[in-house]
């Protein structure tokens, strides 16, 4: 993680894609935890089985084609 209050960002693996994405709507949020990433912006922290229904729920909607192998 990186900078501070609205500067703030982080490396955020989407199934081993790697990107830099903003945390300034998700100040709580520390390494390790999954988030909801919507264009380059952090908007929710979840847990561990929110984040896996989450996946299979896009992994159904064959949403997840372009990030490849996506881990179960």
């Amino acid at each position: 993680m990186a900078g501070e209050g609205l500067a703030r960002t982080a490396r955020v693996s989407f199934g081993g894609v790697v990107k830099e994405v903003c945390l300034a709507y998700v100040p709580e949020a520390r390494a390790g935890q999954y988030a909801i990433v919507h264009v380059g912006f952090a908007i929710s922290v979840v847990d561990e089985d929110e984040a896996a229904k989450i996946f299979e729920y896009l992994r159904t909607m064959d949403e997840l084609k372009d990030l490849g192998p996506v881990p179960p």
